[in-house]
């Protein structure tokens, strides 16, 4: 919309930092649209100056900037015959019902423009984060190939959210409007800390501060419906009218880190990459699979007979498993005290886990023991019932799979890498598919897919190529702001 501001070079940098196989280029349109604006709103009055925006724009390594006239974008009028409409339940909260048709002048302009465009990549500010949703919605429906790309809300020392309406406000309004932010803070503190969030008093507050508070909701950062705060991630935002100038902000409550799960069958790769995806995002990495190797291991050192509940329920009585992460992301697996890193990967012990993980003491004891480990989030979980059983409210879900026939070729590499005879291909390959159909109809917390997990097919994707698609199924999930919250 113009009179660019630091939160746009934001956008233009995000954008150069993009990695692709060719070397882009970033496009900046500016565009001040008349659809956007609703009777008595300030379109006549909004900021604009082209030469300081091209300037902004090239200091932030923009490649072109492109300013249509209004006959470019709308040859036949603003009138013209193919206006769009928002979804209406992405619309129905928040800015929606007070900006009546604001969001349809978005996704009418935005079709526009990308269609005009083409980009491979969309990069938007989390600011508006309706905005962003709603053409988040726009691309997927349309099927258009285009990825979305979000930057965190930027803001000034005060954390005032950084916004072109910002001019409009004077020193004295300034300083009411830091307020929204500090009690937005103040907000996301307390849900931090499991306390019970009053919009009432916030509304209160808000008004004591000189503020007219339009609206402040809890929705669902995804579907835009009302929730209240709890482990899953909330939006609390408001809008607020601080003299003329009305003002937007909003911030992420959740009472504990975020949670990926990544379920699949025996060799889909998953403990190669969701070690990798964990260390790219500065998360633990929690390998359950690991864990039950180390159970069958003890079991089998044992000679305990995978049978007997009685004997296998007692040596889980005095289980000491730790995991754990060197500096350079290798994990180690100890149990009662020694290495079984190396030892629990040997053939002898893949062929009995996937029995010894449906015995319910060990099912129950490790679930346990998992969940405890993920009270505070912030972790990476890959196994069978991540998130089905273990961590249902995990905010991202991943099925993750290949067929049986790539399984079993990644699996006869492992043995020769880890010095181990290679059976024929045949028969690793009969191996999984029983594993497949031992894990998928055991009683107890069976391998499914969950119901709002996404399911990633890897065949022929390099490790390099899936830890990438995990990562924007993250960003689909998570938004870039949460991160300087929940990482300290």
């Amino acid at each position: 919309m113009g009179s660019l501001h630091d939160g746009h070079s934001q956008l233009i940098k995000a954008a150069s930092n993009i990695k692709t196989n060719i070397p882009g280029e970033v496009l900046v349109s500016i565009f001040v649209n008349p659809l956007q604006f609703g009777p008595n709103e300030d379109f006549e009055d909004y900021p604009r100056d082209l030469q300081k925006d091209y300037d902004i724009a090239k200091l932030s390594g923009v490649t072109a900037l492109w300013a249509p006239s209004k006959e470019e974008v709308f040859p036949k009028g603003n009138s013209y015959k193919w206006n769009l409409k928002a979804p209406p339940h992405l619309t129905k909260h928040l800015c929606g019902p007070r900006r009546k048709g604001h969001f349809d002048g978005v996704v009418s302009v935005m079709t526009r423009l990308l269609t005009l465009i083409c980009p491979d990549f969309l990069v938007l500010g989390e600011k508006d984060w309706q905005q962003l949703i709603i053409l988040r919605e726009l691309i997927k429906e349309l099927r258009l190939p285009i990825k979305v790309r979000s930057v965190a809300t930027v803001r000034d020392d005060q954390g005032l959210a950084l916004s072109s309406r910002n001019q409009f406000l004077n020193r004295y309004q300034r300083t009411q409007a830091h307020a929204i932010s500090y009690l937005l803070g103040l907000a996301r503190e307390k849900a931090h800390l499991g306390i019970e969030i009053d919009l009432n008093k916030l509304h209160l507050d808000l008004e004591k501060k000189g503020l007219q508070v339009e609206y402040i909701e809890t929705v669902d950062p995804f579907s835009l419906q009302p929730i209240k705060p709890g482990r899953e991630i909330c939006l609390l935002a408001t809008a607020v009218h601080c003299g003329k100038t009305r003002l937007i902000d909003h911030t992420f409550l959740m009472n504990r880190k975020p949670i990926i799960a990544i379920d699949g069958p025996a060799g889909a790769g998953k403990s190669t990459v969701t070690q990798a995806l964990a260390k790219k995002l500065g998360l633990i990495y929690l390998d359950t699979g690991a864990m039950y190797r180390a159970v069958t291991w003890l079991i089998q050192s044992r000679e305990i007979n995978p049978e007997d509940i009685s004997e296998i329920s007692k040596a889980l009585k005095s289980l000491d498993l730790v995991l754990e992460c060197s500096n350079s992301g290798e994990q180690s697996v100890r149990i009662n005290g020694q290495d079984v890193t190396k030892k629990i990967r040997s053939p002898k012990v893949t062929a009995m886990v996937s029995k010894i993980a449906t015995n319910e003491a060990v099912r129950q004891a490790l679930t346990t023991q998992q969940q405890k480990m993920g009270t505070n989030g912030g972790l990476v979980a890959e196994g069978r019932d991540i998130g089905t059983a273990v961590f249902p409210d995990a905010d991202v879900k991943i099925f993750l799979t290949a067929t049986p026939l790539e399984r079993a070729n990644r699996r006869a590499l492992d043995l020769r890498n880890q010095g181990y005879k290679v059976p024929d291909i045949k028969e690793i390959e009969c191996q999984i598919k029983e594993r497949d159909y031992i894990d998928s109809t055991r009683s107890i917390s069976p391998l499914v897919k969950a119901q709002d997990a996404t399911e990633l097919i890897t065949d022929g994707m390099s490790i390099e190529e899936v830890v990438e698609a995990l990562l924007e199924l993250f960003r689909l999930k998570v938004p870039e702001e949460v991160w300087p919250i929940y990482q300290e």
